[in-house]
């Protein structure tokens, strides 16, 4: 007869090894979400770097400790790469389209630093958001780049009030060092 001990280990890893990501239209929990009196305002108000995309150029986001976040389409002329200034998500940077950019972020004058960073204000829009509760888990759900974004417990997803289908997900190191709520929910 075999000892528990010597099926435990494997029995154990089983049960806490993590079920995959579920992929969900984000509009239907957004709207669960705000009838359940989840949903707050908040704005970023920490600067950035930014500089001009290369052509074609594809930007992978990666958060410290959590790896990929998602992946730009190719950059076409005019978008800009911006890189928060948050070292605990490792200043992560993102494409931003050019159609998106100024409506977002002010310039600081001066020059562009040897790498062609230049330090930029957010314009503090006021985006809705709420955070992923622990038990809606872990899920997928498409960006409005088209890429997928996987969504944790603690996370916020922010949808821009002015357009519905500008709603993506910011890791909670990320929201917590970049962002400031105006109202809670």
């Amino acid at each position: 007869m075999r000892h528990w001990s010597n099926w435990f280990p494997l029995a154990f890893c089983f049960a806490i090894a993590p079920a995959a990501a579920q992929s969900i239209d984000i509009a239907p929990l957004f709207a669960q979400a705000e009838q359940a009196g989840r949903v707050g305002l908040a704005r970023k108000t920490q600067p950035v770097d930014a500089r001009p995309a290369v052509v074609g150029e594809i930007v992978v986001t990666v958060i410290a400790g959590e790896g990929k976040e998602t992946q730009s389409a190719p950059a076409e002329a005019g978008d800009m790469v911006v890189r928060n200034r948050c070292p605990a998500t490792g200043n992560e940077q993102y494409l931003v389209k050019a159609r998106n950019f100024s409506a977002r972020y002010d310039g600081a004058p001066g020059e562009p630093d040897a790498q062609g960073w230049r330090a930029f204000r957010p314009r503090g829009i006021d985006m809705r958001y709420f955070v992923v509760a622990s038990g809606e888990g872990v899920f997928t759900f498409t960006a409005p780049w088209g890429e997928a974004m996987v969504a944790r417990p603690g996370d916020a997803i922010v949808r821009n009030p002015a357009d519905p289908r500008d709603t993506y997900r910011i890791a909670a190191a990320s929201f917590a060092c970049t962002y400031e709520i105006v109202k809670a929910p």
